[in-house]
């Protein structure tokens, strides 16, 4: 089956990888609703929080603004002075609601999909010009979706507008009759609850955007049976080339391993099956180490490279299938090991000795393994 085939069903929940990928290329579920409710609810909170600030801070600009002296007004420095304070002063006083709107457009996108950074996104790409792409796009169910969200916040905000109009009908008509101060505030304060009240009405477009977009995202997102065995195949490797990598490196271990053998001190066989060769040194070493091992084939070849370099060969069949059972190549042997061992090479001392007509011919003896170390 060819790889990437578009006319497989995607039945599968994405991977790990391929959400990575996504985000990593800018796509991840993102409620743009969500956000907008978020700038709108915080926005108007702030304007209840403040109004009374915000208010002050107004009438000391009027204030300030027509007290002006009549020589200021013939004055250009003078007027870029009052212009340049007056300025400061609004700055000032708006502050604290811009300061607000700030940090909820920072932090709204922690509510869906989290912040993301993502220069791919920026990239150019042919299919955002391209006519085919665009007309998928205008005539697609997000496209519908969109268009429905658009109608919807309309007649939603419509609605509350017309039913907050009537359900503060009484207080707006009688402002007129309220002493003049007292009428602004009162103003303000119907402003305030309007625009609370109408941001609170754009949260129920997003509770039904939010579960569409990850909905959206999800479907996008799933994956075909093929292109799950794809991934794996790219992440794990093909079997193939990681069998042929275990070849090679098992070879290399085997050629490696045949270039210490010229160094043991003794070659323990099965005689003909198992073949273990040591290294003993009392400097530096707390006990024999395995230096090669192997059955059948291999076996043969390190006693052929033994014999080769006048390395001692002993037949002792439980003791060379222990050591190659229990011990790996490069590691020490097994410390119930350590008699029979000193045996052995206690035994390969005396052979040495003998044949340099230093001592008689020594005898074999039964080299001893422990029970639980028997194989």
């Amino acid at each position: 089956m060819a790889e990437g085939d578009s006319s497989q069903e995607k039945t599968e929940e994405p991977t790990a990888k391929r959400l990575q990928k996504a985000r990593e290329d800018g796509q991840i579920p993102r409620s743009k609703e969500l956000s907008t409710s978020l700038v709108l609810i915080v926005g108007a909170l702030s304007l209840w929080i403040f109004g009374g600030f915000i208010y002050s801070g107004a009438e000391n600009i009027f204030r300030f603004n027509f007290a002006l002296e009549r020589s200021h007004l013939f004055d250009e420095k003078e007027m870029v002075i009052h212009l340049s304070a007056s300025a400061l002063e609004a700055i000032l006083v708006i502050s604290p609601v811009m300061i607000a709107l700030i940090i909820a457009a920072v932090l709204g996108p922690l509510a869906l999909g989290g912040w993301m950074f993502s220069g791919k996104s920026l990239l150019p790409k042919l299919s955002r010009i391209s006519p085919l792409a665009g007309f998928k796009r205008m005539f697609g169910l997000k496209s519908l979706v969109e268009l429905l969200k658009s109608w919807a916040k309309v007649l939603v905000i419509a609605a509350c507008t017309i039913l907050l109009f009537f359900s503060l009908e009484n207080s707006i008509l009688y402002l007129n009759q309220e002493p003049d101060r007292q009428a602004i505030i009162h103003a303000m304060d119907l402003v305030m609850l309007g625009a609370l009240a109408l941001a609170i009405s754009t949260l129920l477009i997003s509770i039904i955007d939010v579960p569409f977009q990850i909905y959206d995202f999800t479907k996008k997102m799933k994956m075909s049976l093929q292109e799950v065995k794809d991934e794996h195949k790219d992440t794990e490797g093909k079997p193939e080339v990681k069998q042929r990598i275990r070849r090679l490196q098992y070879e290399m271990s085997q050629r490696k391993m045949m270039q210490d053998v010229p160094e043991a001190d003794v070659v323990i066989t099965n005689p003909t099956h198992y073949a273990v060769a040591l290294k003993y040194h009392s400097e530096g070493m707390e006990a024999p180490v395995l230096v090669a091992k192997g059955a059948d084939e291999v076996a043969m070849k390190i006693r052929e490279i033994a014999k080769a370099h006048k390395v001692p060969i002993v037949e002792a069949p439980a003791l060379a299938r222990s050591v190659y059972t229990y011990t790996r190549v490069g590691k020490e042997i097994p410390e119930g090991l350590y008699v029979a061992i000193a045996q052995v090479l206690a035994f390969v001392y005396q052979l040495n000795q003998y044949f340099k007509g230093l001592g008689p011919k020594p005898k074999q003896p039964v080299f001893p393994v422990p029970p639980n170390l028997r194989a």
